[in-house]
This record gives C-alpha cells, sequence and structure tokens, in this order.
C-alpha cells in the first residue's frame, strides 16, 4: 500500500519543498511508498496520478509551483467519499496528505468526518489559517510585494505620481500589512478595515505636501465604507468564492479626481504566487512536510501540521477552518502610526 499526496487550490512557493519532505523521509527513514495525484482531487477522481520515487523529488525544494499540479477541484462535486475510495482501493493508496488552503482543507475535514484516513498541510499565501502562526508560500508573498513596491516608489518619485500597489488578500490583509510596512507606504488598506475616501486622500495629500511620491498597499479583499461588497468582477470558483481583483483600479480615479494628484495602479496578482520560494519557506514547508508524514504514521486522521512559536504540532481541522487568522487591530493602529 501507498501514501497519496495532493495539492490543492491556488499554487504557492514551498509547495515542492513539501513533497520532499514527505517523500525523502518516508523512503529514506520508513522505505514507504508514495502515490501524486496529478492537478488536486481532479487526479483522484479521474485517476491521474504517478509514483513519487526519491529521483522525482531530487532538488524541487527550490522550485514554485508543484510538480504534480493543482486545481479548485472539489471532490464532492464529482463523485464524493464514494469515487476517492474506489480509485484508493483500486490502486492501492491506504492514506492521504493533501497540501492546501481553505477551500481544500474545508473539503479535506468533510472527507476526514466521513473516514477518510486524511491528513492536512496548510497552504496559503495569505496566511489566514488560523490553526497555525504563519503557511509557507507567505513570506515570499511579503518579500515579492515589498520588492515590487520599491520598484513602484522610483518611478512614482520620477513622475510626481501617487502608486497603489494592489496585493493579495481575500479575507485578510497580512501580505498588505507586512509589505506596506517594509516598502513605507503612505497608507495600506485591508479587509479587516473599512476606510473613507477621505481618509485615504488626506494620507496621500499629507505624503504629497512632505515632497513625497505617495504610496498605497491594498489587498485585494479591501472595500471602501460606502461599498456593500468586495470588488469582484469575474465570478465564482468551484467553492463558491468571488474571484477578487481589480480594487487598485477602481481607487486610483477616486484619489486623482479629489486630490488632484495623477495616480496609477499596479495589479501584482499571481506574481507573489510564482518563483523560487525564500528560505524561510522552503524551511517551514519542509518541516510541515515531514511533520505530515509522522501524523499519518501516528493514525491521525482528520489532523492537520501547524506552526506554534517555532514548534511543529498537529491540531484538529476542525480547530484550523473555525474562522479566519485576521489582522488584529492593535496591529493596523500601530502601522497607520506611520501613514501619510
Amino acid at each position: 500500500m501507498a501514501i497519496g499526496i495532493l495539492t490543492g487550490g491556488g499554487d504557492a512557493p514551498g509547495l515542492n519543498a513539501v513533497i520532499r519532505g514527505v517523500v525523502l523521509t518516508g523512503v529514506q527513514v520508513h522505505g514507504l511508498d508514495f502515490i501524486g495525484f496529478r492537478d488536486g482531487w481532479k487526479g483522484i477522481l479521474h485517476e491521474d496520478y504517478a509514483p513519487l520515487t526519491r529521483h522525482d523529488i531530487r532538488g524541487i525544494s527550490k522550485l514554485g509551483g508543484t510538480i504534480i499540479g493543482t486545481s479548485r477541484t472539489n471532490p464532492f462535486e464529482h463523485g464524493g467519499i464514494e469515487r476517492v475510495r474506489e480509485v484508493f482501493d483500486k490502486i492501492g493508496v491506504d492514506s492521504l496528505i493533501v497540501i492546501g488552503g481553505e477551500g481544500t482543507l474545508a473539503a479535506t475535514k468533510a472527507m476526514a468526518d466521513l473516514g477518510l484516513p486524511v491528513v492536512g498541510v496548510p497552504k496559503t499565501v495569505d496566511n489566514d489559517l488560523d490553526g497555525t502562526d504563519y503557511t509557507f508560500g507567505f513570506d515570499t508573498a511579503v518579500e515579492i510585494a515589498t520588492e515590487s513596491m520599491d520598484r513602484l516608489r522610483t518611478t512614482g518619485d520620477a513622475h510626481g505620481r501617487c502608486m497603489i500597489a494592489e496585493v493579495m488578500g481575500r479575507h485578510v490583509g497580512w501580505i498588505a500589512l507586512h509589505s506596506g510596512m517594509a516598502a513605507g507606504a503612505h497608507a495600506i488598506l485591508i479587509p479587516e478595515v473599512k476606510t473613507s475616501i477621505e481618509q485615504v486622500c488626506d494620507w496621500v495629500t499629507s505624503a504629497k505636501d512632505r515632497g513625497r511620491a505617495p504610496l498605497v498597499a491594498v489587498a485585494e479583499g479591501f472595500s471602501l465604507e460606502t461599498m456593500k461588497d468586495v470588488h469582484a468582477e469575474r465570478g465564482f470558483d468551484e467553492f463558491g468564492r468571488p474571484r477578487l481583483g481589480g480594487i487598485g483600479e477602481v481607487l486610483a480615479p477616486m484619489i486623482q479626481e479629489r486630490t488632484g494628484i495623477e495616480t496609477r495602479a499596479t495589479t501584482l496578482g499571481h506574481i507573489q504566487r510564482g518563483g523560487t520560494p525564500t528560505g524561510y519557506d522552503r524551511v517551514l514547508a519542509t518541516r510541515f512536510g515531514m511533520a505530515a508524514l509522522q501524523t499519518v504514521i501516528d493514525e491521525k486522521w482528520g489532523r492537520m501540521v501547524a506552526l506554534r512559536g517555532t514548534e511543529i504540532i498537529d491540531v484538529a481541522l476542525d480547530d484550523a477552518l473555525g474562522k479566519l487568522k485576521t489582522v488584529p487591530q492593535e496591529r493596523y493602529d500601530e502601522a497607520r502610526l506611520l501613514f501619510g
């Protein structure tokens, strides 16, 4: 029998390091066999898989993306637990490690509740899963966003423009907060704190009056006080969540009209997910993979590995998915002292 591995949802820097941590430890220490399902849950449902050997995971920790592919497939809309068990019995898989974010792990929890022997590994660049202090991919996303904002500041300075950098953050503003502080943004706008356009313009004008080219960091899930919903024009994903993006382009003409300052917006989008993971993310992801394997060996089904302080522990998927890890008001108030 073999242990199955899949990666679901959006890609994140560090996925390959998790896979390597699982397979290398399993083969070298325990003599186990592994199967990688291609493109998330879709790989199980369509019987699309391949063995994962030590040779297959050689040197992949530094690679972005995932060598087994990913998708946002909802298994309960395509056969559910019965189809998954059928495939497991057919190809000789007795347990499963699922690496994913909120949507993927919610489906994983539902499978665990129905008796599937499954363990979760948290993955989201947004860093919004409550059961762990940090998720891999977040550090890389912050580094990319910070570098991008540094570059935007130079072109803003050259033209005397206000530059808006829109970063990922569906429900939480961790990337915007960290990258905005690191880049010295004059305003940081996050989903947890609704703000008026007048306040945003005050911060922008204050920076301009001091001879600076204003920089605004905004999370994609941010909405103004006057907006009833987040800005979403691209429909919904398979888990029913709106596909976000474009709030920066909404804010730019509003700021320019009210302040008279030429304003441009840049949406970083999937750039934050791609490329080489940072050293921190490689180490965290590798440790997650090794811990996930041990959780399988211990048959602690329905659990998720997590970071608490510097230790890797396991928590119930219920605890991880009970609520989102949002930016505390005091953390935002701390950053707000530097605005304008």
